[in-house]
């Protein structure tokens, strides 16, 4: 474990001594010696006998070796700190019982028998073994001590949320896995001992019921597999391992017929697991615990882990909003659905002669919606006329955006219409009596200001009033026209980074829930995907790589956008995976940095960087949620969203401090 509560997870595929106990537990000490680090170790289906024993379970010799083995396994554990769990046949009274056995600290901890046992096609395991209906001995003798036997064993590290269920191979693959009932019980690992053999497409099935058990149970789920080197006289056993958590696959190992190397060897995976994470999750999902009263009550045993593991076995995204491979371009599909299906629903109560005002900017966020409006017209049959784009250039307008807002609006066939701003802007700070920047406004004529403008030096280029004014006009102009289309993102919201009652206001969003680093990926999956290869493709493709800006503040001198919204923020990769963090999994500040040096981000930053661009989220976060508590409606698209009608409630007057504490430490 560490003290962010990463659980070290081991699955083994073993190279087993058919009918050898003696050797399979030489081989068990072998592989626990290489994996010190490791919190919990899972090991196959019977692995100190070999699961294809067959009638020779029957034999007393076999049984006698197989409990010796586990006395062998038990005393290489001595002053270990950590849960091993290896597969064994163990005779009760006048049954046999096939069995994960749970070792810790030199002694069995616990005996976990199967409850259900396959008895079709190739399996035949009821012949020598008893399924475990929960009616067994509590207690059985073990080397001269009474060990907890049954079906209602979990096994915990105290002070911490790592609490481990074993089950049993087919256990998985009935209906009510025991696993279920033993994450309710409060398991947040839940492993396996398989002997799974492989068949044409076994294997897919049997991700998703790992991958799948682990979603349902909130859990991390852990399968260790049975692997060639078991009998082969009619099946072949793949070695398959797996480590699944909350419905995603955190790593699998080679398996037979997987295209590579068959690997005759044992052979380990490894991977971090985050269990605070998961009871955080469960804590969040209120119906988790809804079936708690069908319950039956479960003992707790006791094991010891390390107060701290190095460093950290698990891949960590720095855009977690941001799939990888070929999922992106299947996550940018669905994700430009919801966002059409949501503003079809909406603009079919409007009258169909209605417009429909988006404020083109030449930029991401208004660029997608724009893209979303004229789909989403294409799909209820409606004139893409109907759309009225309205460019509005103020002070801080560059050619390059205003050439291509204008552009795009011509290539995709909607209505325009251009709106300078400025005269509007310079009359209202003169009636207002605000100096924008110092800057005397009375008498003074719209060219006469602007050459004003641009001889502010770049570092007193700051005026709040002076931008809220220009923000305040736009949404004035685009609402007085009729129904207005939002474009303001998920990032957007979190920080604040709208002016109230400006492009903060709308009647829909269509990118409420959309955060910025998905944004140009959305843009790019359209432009690619809906235009041939043309003017409007690359229209897009220039606003992709466009620098994201308010433009608000006066363009340089040289007429390129001088305010850039991720100089003054930080930037948003960075702010993104602190949202998902935050909001998403619960986190606390000191285990989103301890990620953030774990994470692969599309550039390197310096911990500096990070650490003030936290410090920047943290503070608007919290003092900006007024805005979002008053946000317009919008469909949700992900799992992170901010609607304070749907997924986030917070107080506008709550106070950041504990949230920035981190800093002081």
């Amino acid at each position: 474990m560490n003290r962010h509560g990463f659980a070290r997870i081991t699955c083994v595929s073993i190279r087993v001594a058919i009918a050898d106990p003696t050797a399979n537990a030489d081989e068990v000490v072998r592989v626990l010696a290489a994996c010190p680090e490791s919190d919990v170790v899972v090991f196959p289906e019977l692995s100190l006998t070999g699961y294809t024993c067959a009638d020779l379970f029957g034999q007393t010799r076999l049984l006698d070796a197989a409990r010796a083995a586990i006395g062998r396994v038990a005393r290489a554990t001595a002053g270990g700190r950590q849960l091993v769990v290896v597969g064994a046949p163990i005779a009760v009274a006048n049954s046999l019982y096939n069995c994960g056995v749970a070792i810790a600290g030199g002694e069995v901890l616990g005996i976990v028998p199967k409850q259900y046992l396959p008895n079709y096609k190739e399996f035949y395991e009821s012949r020598w073994f008893s399924p475990a209906v929960g009616k067994e001995p509590a207690e059985i003798h073990l080397d001269g001590r009474r060990v907890p036997f049954g079906i209602d064993l979990l096994f915990e590290a105290p002070g911490t949320s790592l609490v481990v269920g074993v089950e049993v191979c087919e256990d998985l693959w009935v209906p009510i896995p025991p696993s279920a009932l033993q994450a309710m019980a409060g398991a947040t690992v839940l492993a396996n001992l398989s002997a799974s053999n492989e068949t044409i497409g076994k294997s897919r099935y049997r991700t998703d019921l790992v991958v799948g058990q682990s979603g349902r149970c909130v859990a991390a789920y852990a399968l260790a597999g049975c692997g060639p080197t078991e009998s082969t006289t009619d099946l072949v056993f793949g070695g398959h391992c797996l480590i699944a958590e909350n419905g995603a696959l955190l790593t699998e190992s080679p398996r037979v017929g997987d295209g590579g190397p068959i690997r005759r060897d044992s052979y380990t995976i490894t991977a971090d697991v985050d269990v605070v994470r998961l009871r955080t999750d469960r804590r969040v999902m209120t119906s988790f615990d809804d079936s708690l009263s069908a319950m039956r009550p479960f003992r707790r045993i006791a094991f010891a882990v390390s107060p701290e593991m190095p460093g950290l076995k698990r891949a960590v995204s720095g855009t977690p909003f941001v799939p990888g491979g070929t999922e992106l371009h299947r996550r940018c599909a669905e994700i430009f659905g919801i966002q059409c299906a949501g503003l079809a629903r909406r603009i079919e109560q409007l009258p169909p002669e209605l417009p429909l005002n988006i404020g083109i900017s030449g930029g991401l966020d208004s660029t997608l919606a724009l893209l979303v409006a004229v789909t989403t017209c294409d799909l209820i049959g409606r004139d893409r006329r109907t759309i009225h784009g309205l460019t509005m250039p103020g002070f801080g307008t560059t050619q390059r955006t205003r050439t291509n807002a204008l552009d795009l609006m011509a290539h995709l066939g909607v209505s325009s219409e251009t709106i300078d701003i400025g005269p509007l802007s310079l009359e209202a700070f003169r009636e207002m009596g605000h100096r924008p920047f110092g800057i005397d406004v009375e008498g003074l004529g719209l060219e006469a200001f602007r050459a004003a403008l641009a001889r502010v030096p770049a570092e007193a280029r700051s005026d709040l009033v002076f931008e809220n004014v220009q923000a305040r006009l736009r949404t004035f102009l685009l609402m007085s026209k009729g129904f207005v289309i939002g474009t303001g993102d998920l990032s957007e919201l979190a920080l604040g980074w709208s002016t109230y009652n400006g492009d903060h206001m709308s009647m829909y969003n269509v990118n409420c829930s959309i955060p910025k680093t998905l944004v140009q990926f959305l843009v790019r999956y359209v432009a690619m995907n809906q235009f041939p290869e043309g003017p409007a493709r690359r229209t897009l493709l220039s606003i992709v790589e466009t620098t994201i800006s308010p433009e608000l503040l006066p363009a340089s001198l040289a007429g390129e956008i001088e305010q850039s919204t991720e100089a003054m923020l930080g930037p948003y990769e960075l702010h993104d995976f602190i949202l998902y963090n935050t909001v998403r999994c619960g986190h606390a500040p000191e285990k989103i940095l301890f990620l953030a040096e774990h994470a692969k981000f599309t550039r390197e930053y310096s911990r500096e960087v990070i650490e003030r661009t936290m410090r920047t989220f943290y503070h608007r976060f919290f003092r900006q949620q007024f805005k979002r508590s008053c946000v317009p409606d919008g469909p949700k698209v992900g799992t992170v969203s901010l609607s304070p009608r749907g997924d986030w409630r917070m107080p506008s007057d709550a106070d950041p401090s504990e949230w920035l504490r981190w800093g002081d430490s």
